[in-house]
């Protein structure tokens, strides 16, 4: 609970979380594991390592904060708990057969530091990968969507509002059709796409015209095919307003695609019956589905090797995350019951695996495929 108090009080954004990074880091080592900083050219990520075992149990933790509003999406619970397992695993790591990964992986929130992890090979050598994730509910398996994060620049001419505004062109304006544009198209999106953004920069002062003006969105969907069709959709928008103003217009991916989660049935239901053992009641795999949830770059991970990343409720209130009230709830006794029965239910999940011979095999020969995919060795 220490560790996800300390790290709860001094949040830190996407790829600046130094200090989280480090108490988690810290921690694993004087504890006998095996740490290696700044990988896969990061320089908030980690590695942790314990064992010799064939079967590598990868855990996840986050430590990101958001802007403005902090922990208030419970990463600090999330490194903590990721922590606690890999502790409790340590201590029957060898009469488990397993090496022991606690991953420390940056900008869940904004940047995707999983994607850049996997496709930078620190996942290469894990059986399965795992975390766990604060909410107002309890979900085993809960689905995500896909996400892209995109910036639209708008380039105009400045001039004088009053003197001259004829020689002017208006890249606010043209953000505003952009933005019509797109409230236009919502009544014609797919079940489950969503677009929701907000203005980085409209101009300098009032009696400017804006020569620049630039936006950032987020385009969700229930796939990467319907992300896809999405994208498309939404970059008409953004052309629309160039073509009505006479700007020109530069649109960039700011951030990984996340992929929509594909939890792993066999170790979802294996946490299913460790978190009902401490006394949780996860909602039914029928309303799982119904759940409407965000977006994470774990996704990627469970579409890459078997993973899951299932909620955890703690006490909040009318409150949600992404608000400051569940901030607050992220540092309190509710808070650390979490991050102490999310450890457990991820040990005893791993601890599962390893001593079910069938589900050990299948997730060590999972290792394997992907080696010869990758052309190399682990």
């Amino acid at each position: 609970m220490g560790l996800s108090r300390s790290i709860h009080a001094e949040p830190e954004l996407a790829y600046r979380e130094h200090r989280s990074a480090a108490k988690v880091a810290d921690l694993a080592e004087r504890e006998g594991f095996q740490v290696e900083r700044g990988v896969a050219g990061l320089d908030t990520a980690f590695t942790a390592t314990y064992g010799t075992g064939d079967l590598v149990v990868g855990l996840c933790a986050e430590y990101d904060a958001l802007p403005e509003v902090g922990h208030a999406c419970g990463h600090n619970i999330i490194a903590a708990a990721s922590t606690g397992a890999a502790l409790a695993l340590r201590d029957v790591a060898d009469d488990l057969g397993v090496t022991v990964k606690l991953v420390g992986t940056p900008a869940e929130e904004s940047g995707g530091g999983k994607v850049q992890l996997l496709e930078r090979g620190v996942f290469d050598d894990v059986g399965l990968a795992m975390m766990v994730h604060p909410a107002p509910y309890e979900a085993v398996a809960s689905p995500s969507l896909a996400i892209v994060d995109l910036e639209v620049e708008y380039t105009g001419r400045a001039s004088h509002a009053a003197a001259a505004p004829e020689l002017g062109v208006n890249a606010a304006d043209a953000l505003t059709i952009a933005q019509v544009a797109i409230g236009l198209a919502r009544q014609h999106l797919e079940p489950k796409q969503m677009v929701h953004g907000i203005v980085t920069h409209g101009g300098a002062a009032p009696n400017i015209v804006p020569a620049m003006a630039s936006a950032q969105f987020y385009l969700r969907a229930e796939n990467y095919s319907s992300l896809q069709r999405l994208v498309d959709r939404i970059q008409g928008c953004f052309t629309a307003g160039a073509v009505g103003t006479g700007c020109t217009h530069e649109v960039k991916e700011i951030s990984a695609v996340y992929a929509e989660l594909a939890p792993d049935p066999w170790l979802a239901d294996a946490y299913r019956e460790a978190v009902t053992e401490l006394g949780r009641a996860p909602m039914s795999r029928q309303d799982e589905l119904l759940r409407l949830t965000g977006s994470t770059d774990m996704g990627n991970v469970t579409r890459a090797l078997p993973g899951i990343h299932p909620s955890i409720a703690i006490d909040c209130g009318d409150a949600v995350n992404h608000q400051p009230e569940f901030a607050a709830a992220c540092a309190t006794p509710t808070g650390d019951r979490a991050v102490l029965d999310g450890a457990l239910a991820l040990a005893w999940t791993a601890v599962a695996a390893a001593t079910d011979p069938g589900q050990r095999e299948r997730l060590l020969a999972g290792v394997g495929t992907r080696v010869a995919r990758a052309g190399g060795a682990a």
